[in-house]
């Protein structure tokens, strides 16, 4: 595989025209080797636009919807950044491309020191990768930015008042078939601005819970 020609092709053909148009993205997704978290038996397909398998059930992001969530986040050079959901470890080092300083969590320990290890191969700092449940979220006012990479059923009001006033939340919430990206802001004490993105699905987060449904 040509790994700077099938970078190139993801960007072009995949990122860009799912209007991640932000050249600060582009770049952090370009300068962080992606085939370096994939599973070495997925890694011909590092740069395709499909969900990875990863250890326990888990998968990496597709490079279109990495890109819109990083555009949404829009981070700035010293934000206090949570990834939700560490996986391979990709989205954190692209926060930290960004000039983030990451703390990202995962259930998994395997998972968590498989990131580590890859983060310190490449010699990425400003990331601190900790084994946490998200559903035990409690660190209010914190975060500048908070990417949470899986999805939950309904917007779980601990990840938006973690949020410091002016920071981003990016998320995807619903269940099965139908599930939506939002952008959320946290405009000052007690108010948050929500924004509908797009449709997509990701695996769910563990240990959230899903609504009732109805009975007839």
């Amino acid at each position: 595989m040509d790994v700077q020609h099938a970078r190139e092709q993801m960007i072009d053909q995949q990122v860009r025209t799912w209007e991640v148009l932000d050249n600060r993205v582009l770049k952090a997704l370009a300068g962080t080797p992606r085939e370096r978290f994939v599973p070495e038996e997925f890694r011909q397909l590092a740069f395709a636009d499909t969900p990875i398998r990863l250890p326990l059930g888990q998968q990496m992001m597709t490079p279109s919807v990495e890109g819109r969530m990083l555009q949404a986040v829009s981070v700035s050079p010293g934000d206090n950044a949570l990834d939700i959901g560490t996986g391979s470890g990709f989205s954190a080092a692209c926060l930290a491309a960004l000039g983030a300083r990451v703390t990202s969590i995962d259930l998994h320990t395997e998972l968590v020191e498989r990131a580590s290890a890859i983060h310190a191969e490449l010699g990425i700092g400003a990331i601190t990768c900790n084994v946490a449940d998200a559903a035990e979220l409690e660190e209010p006012d914190k975060y500048d930015v908070i990417a949470v990479t899986g999805s939950i059923p309904v917007l779980d009001e601990r990840f938006s008042r973690a949020l410091r006033p002016g920071g981003r939340l990016f998320l995807v919430v619903g269940t099965e078939p139908v599930m939506e990206a939002v952008l959320i802001t946290r405009t000052g004490t007690d108010t948050w601005l929500s924004e509908s993105l797009f449709e997509t699905v990701l695996p769910p987060l563990e240990h959230f819970s899903r609504p009732s449904g109805f009975e007839f």
